[in-house]
């Protein structure tokens, strides 16, 4: 029998009651328990759906610019390299040669997520090849498809495990208490055997000596035993929080297993919080000023892309080029 994931997960056929009868306090604080998951699982999906149309929206209106800039910054390594094969510049325009051929690079996998590990893994130091955290992504821009987005950079990566290296003894202490629980919902929620021996105790037809009753638990029995078989411990938990008065052995059952739903609302609830506020929200803002952000953004790559065209037609000659670097380290900056 195949074991149950980590979660209650409530088959399409078998609605949550809304107006069950009372039962013992167990069986209405397992409903009210599931209600509740249901309910975060529901805002799960519509946030989900919600962020996914504002994704689309977001790339139907800047995806178009993204990849006018990327292609911008693409072009100027070709003349860049060919700069660095010339005796026209000096030593030191050499080394600013290549910094700006590294901030490039940067900006284009840092910015736009897309692939510069080669120009990356020619030019830049060792100690800073595998992804620097010290320029953070801009927010929005990228020409990477969203399901790429959601990937972490290495910085971010390199971030988390830096401030994982800071836990104080107390989170530790904190993570170690949670892992405990998890480890007890997985326990609770990949076994079936409990909760089916409780059921068929107090359904079996065999022990039913009214015609009437014996039928309705022959019924019962056949639904209990199929969901047994299924391994579906969330019917089978539902007939138990439905069955009438419950014997005290029922109960502590039903209450174990709403501690493991109560944990499972502070994971969605932790989901949720992470959808509608994290750094790859898509629903920071929304309507007019949603709008405006998008403009704003819009004319910004504009800029930049008129920008790059006109530093692309500079650095096809040398003195050109050599003002571009001039104008970059008067200004105090090392990139284009």
């Amino acid at each position: 029998m195949t074991s149950q994931n980590a979660s209650l997960q409530p088959p399409r056929s078998l609605p949550v009651p809304g107006n069950a009868v009372a039962g013992s306090a167990a069986q209405q604080a397992f409903r009210a328990a599931v209600e509740q998951v249901e309910g975060l699982r529901q805002r799960l999906t519509e946030v989900r759906q919600e962020q996914a149309d504002a994704r689309r929206q977001y790339w139907k209106q800047v995806g178009p610019l993204a990849e006018v800039v990327v292609a911008a910054r693409r072009a100027l390594f070709p003349p860049l390299e060919e700069a660095l094969l010339l005796d026209y510049f000096s030593r030191a325009e050499h080394r600013q040669l290549e910094e700006v051929i590294i901030g490039n690079a940067r900006s284009l996998q840092d910015r736009f997520g897309e692939d510069a590990s080669d120009i990356l893994s020619k030019y830049a130091p060792a100690s800073r090849k595998a992804g620097s955290a010290d320029t953070a992504p801009a927010a929005g821009h990228s020409s990477a498809s969203p399901e790429e987005n959601d990937q972490p950079r290495p910085h971010e990566q390199a971030a988390h495990e830096a401030r994982n290296r800071r836990k104080t003894k107390a989170d530790r202490a904190r993570e170690a208490a949670e892992q405990t629980a998890r480890d007890e919902q997985q326990r609770l929620l990949s076994n079936t055997k409990t909760v089916y021996r409780q059921l068929a105790r107090a359904n079996h037809p065999d022990l039913e000596r009214d015609p009437a009753l014996q039928q309705h638990k022959t019924a019962r029995m056949q639904r209990i035993t199929e969901a047994y078989e299924a391994n579906d411990l969330y019917t089978l938990l539902q007939l138990l929080s439905e069955s009438g008065p419950a014997d005290q052995e029922a109960d502590d059952v039903l209450l174990r297993y709403t501690k493991a739903l109560q944990q499972q609302q502070t994971e969605l609830k932790q989901q949720l919080q992470a959808l509608l506020f994290g750094a790859q929200s898509f629903l920071g803002s929304t309507g007019k000023k949603r709008e405006q952000e998008l403009r704003q953004l819009k004319r910004h790559l504009r800029a930049e892309a008129e920008y790059l065209q006109h530093i692309s037609q500079l650095i096809q000659e040398p003195e050109g080029l050599r003002e571009v670097l001039r104008s970059i380290a008067a200004e105090g900056h090392e990139t284009i």
